[in-house]
């Protein structure tokens, strides 16, 4: 793409059999762009889904030619499908976000003037104060989330207090050598992306926003949880002693 026709921000969407909820996601994203007068790209990442996603979104998308999907032939994890955008993605800041705006898209507001300040990388928390949690998840699946991010600090990173938020901002720069190095498919990505870009040296910033939750989660909480513990552990060993 030309450097004069990029847009100033990118929205990259991760979508597993989202047909149901992803229309209203892309109208809602759409409505708050206009309404901002933000020039922005929003590029939807299907990742191998086995219903209506990519169709709906393609009803959607028809009139917005700055919406664009993409589709991977076969369901190979969230890690995957947010790589896969991020590298596809040409703005200058580079959020992506889940596909239930569990975090409402209002939120952005508030990572966006760190990463004018000069933050590389800023991410949502909803453990921080003043994150507002307005529907909680259920009493197990909130204490296995907060297990996992004790374990995370534990075992490879501390300094944050939710690493898991589906809700983060990149400048371009490091989102393509962040992006570009990443190896976990899965729901741990999130803890590799904030490895490699401490590793690289960049300032990383954790705000308080908004969370709702949504009960149709793609997370399943056993053979989830299991998986992104074996995934926490690989990148324990990649980083050390070097990660690279």
């Amino acid at each position: 793409m030309n450097i004069s026709n990029r847009p100033y921000l990118s929205i990259v969407i991760p979508a597993f059999n989202e047909e149901k909820r992803i229309g209203f996601t892309l109208f809602l994203i759409k409505d708050y762009l206009e309404s901002r007068k933000i020039e922005a790209e929003v590029i939807l990442v299907d990742d191998g889904s086995q219903d209506r996603t990519a169709g709906v979104a393609r009803e959607v998308m028809a009139d917005y030619p700055r919406f664009r999907l993409i589709q991977l032939p076969v369901n190979r994890g969230k890690g995957a499908a947010v790589r896969t955008g991020m590298l596809e993605a040409s703005g200058e800041l580079i959020l992506f976000t889940d596909a239930d705006l569990s975090t409402p898209i209002e939120e952005m507001e508030k990572l966006l003037p760190l990463a004018r300040e000069g933050y590389e990388v800023v991410i949502g928390s909803r453990a921080l104060p003043g994150s507002e949690i307005k529907k909680r998840q259920g009493w197990l699946r909130e204490r296995m989330g907060k297990f996992f991010n004790l374990l995370v600090r534990l075992l490879v990173l501390g300094g944050f207090r939710d690493t898991q938020c589906g809700f983060k901002l990149f400048r371009r720069e490091a989102a393509r050598n962040v992006f570009s190095r990443l190896q976990t498919d899965g729901f741990a990505f999130d803890v590799e992306a904030l490895v490699l870009a401490l590793s690289a040296g960049y300032r990383v910033a954790e705000v308080p926003v908004v969370w709702i939750n949504h009960p149709e989660s793609r997370v399943r909480l056993f053979r989830s949880s299991l998986k992104m513990f074996c995934e926490l552990l690989k990148i324990r060993k990649r980083k050390n002693p070097n990660y690279s």
